[in-house]
């Protein structure tokens, strides 16, 4: 599971999914409801982001191993005891790391 504003969703979170999908695992993606608690930092709709990742990820929706959902605003992620999934940190080359949502807005709305 991979959760997030997506605000846009760009490329360095299609790396990051793909990651999984290269090791044949099924991922969904959720989607955090935030646009109206913080519009301006969170300029696109819920269905927006959705339709957006669903573009970027037709291929893998279409094999039904992407499935995106839409979720409350969260604060944290909590588990008790070993109740079976990992929790993974992947680190993205530089090309990657470097791409920032917040960089892809700014520019966007000239910000």
């Amino acid at each position: 599971m991979f959760i997030g504003r997506f605000q846009p969703f760009h490329d360095g979170h299609k790396w990051l999914i793909e990651q999984r999908l290269k090791l044949g695992k099924k991922i969904c993606i959720a989607v955090m409801d935030i646009h109206n608690l913080e519009p301006e930092k969170n300029p696109y709709t819920t269905e927006q982001v959705m339709l957006n990742i669903a573009e970027q990820m037709g291929e893998y929706l279409n094999k039904n191993l992407v499935k995106i959902i839409s979720i409350p605003p969260i604060e944290s992620v909590n588990y008790g005891r070993d109740v079976g999934y990992d929790v993974i940190e992947h680190k993205p080359p530089e090309n990657i790391k470097k791409i920032s949502a917040t960089n892809i807005r700014k520019e966007y709305y000239g910000l």
